[in-house]
């Protein structure tokens, strides 16, 4: 589950799951663009574009857009400034567009009160019988209205994430 809360970073999403697979493959699931293209975006939406450069100052190009709907693609760039494999992974997040240039602030591609940067870091701990514990934290929102929208996001993201692992490997 997610939780919200404000610390001196401003209000934070936190989520965390248990994967059935180590962590050098629970990995994968924010670095490889074949296994993030399966999960990435809430439910009902799809990821087309994940143009992996996961590398300290590496920038990745990743979308999600819902055509059923009628939502057009939204793309954003993940810039590392941490890549401890398969331990941990910190990125910065920016609404972009589909160059990878970031969007400015009031753009109205950029959902109302999320900031021009979010902060995340991702851990994979360890656990008996080839699991990992994932845990996500998204923090520099400067107001609460836009966590609820990240926080739901988030949580049906990672609920499209945990079947793609079974037996400790990547099901295909």
């Amino acid at each position: 589950m997610a939780e919200d809360s404000r610390g001196e970073d401003g209000f934070t999403v936190e989520a965390e799951r248990e994967i059935d697979a180590p962590p050098a493959v629970a990995w994968r699931s924010w670095t490889d663009s074949d296994v993030l293209s399966r999960w990435w975006g809430p439910s009902g939406f799809t990821c087309p574009t994940a143009r992996m450069d996961v590398r300290v100052s590496g920038v990745s190009l990743v979308s999600m857009a819902a055509p059923d709907w009628g939502f057009p693609e939204m793309f954003s760039t993940w810039t590392y400034t941490v890549v401890d494999e398969p331990h941990r992974l910190e990125f910065t997040f920016r609404f972009a567009d589909a160059e990878g240039a970031a969007l400015a602030p009031g753009d109205p591609r950029v959902p109302p009160g999320v900031p021009a940067e979010v902060a995340h870091v991702i851990t994979f701990e360890g656990l008996p019988s080839e699991r990992t514990r994932m845990r996500i934290v998204e923090s520099g929102y400067e107001t609460a209205e836009p966590l609820e929208m990240s926080r739901q996001g988030l949580e049906q993201s990672l609920d499209k994430l945990l079947p793609l692992f079974r037996d400790g490997e990547v099901v295909d």
